[in-house]
């Protein structure tokens, strides 16, 4: 899964619901770039006026979380990026999925198409 199905989830955004459904039951997996991406999320949505309060819980609430870490091999991560388009970060999130053969869970419409592809084997 990636920072916008979980962060939105976490943070009770406009899609959590489906949020809690995708998530709902699975065992999360994810590249250890997601620390700092949802740190990331919090620190714009303190900037943006949301309570530290909230904040502190949300990462509270994230840091309970039971998420298995990988680290994606960074010659291979760099050229999921090359392949397919998409940011070193998404990549990392495309590694993940591809080394466990699993549906890769993102409301980002770009990655969701890459992942699909690099899962089927295509380009």
């Amino acid at each position: 899964m990636d920072c916008s199905v979980l962060g939105a989830a976490l943070f009770e955004e406009d899609t959590r619901d489906d949020a809690w459904r995708i998530l709902a039951g699975k065992t999360l997996h994810a590249p250890l770039l997601l620390d700092s991406e949802m740190v990331s999320v919090a620190a714009k949505k303190s900037r943006a006026g949301l309570a530290a309060d909230v904040v502190a819980n949300v990462l509270a609430d994230y840091a309970r979380q039971e998420i298995e870490f990988h680290r994606p091999p960074v010659e291979e991560q760099y050229a999921l990026a090359m392949r397919y388009g998409v940011s070193p970060y998404d990549a990392a999130y495309l590694w993940v999925a591809g080394d466990l053969h699993a549906p890769l869970a993102t409301f980002d419409a770009k990655l969701a198409k890459a992942a699909r592809a690099y899962l089927a084997g295509g380009s």
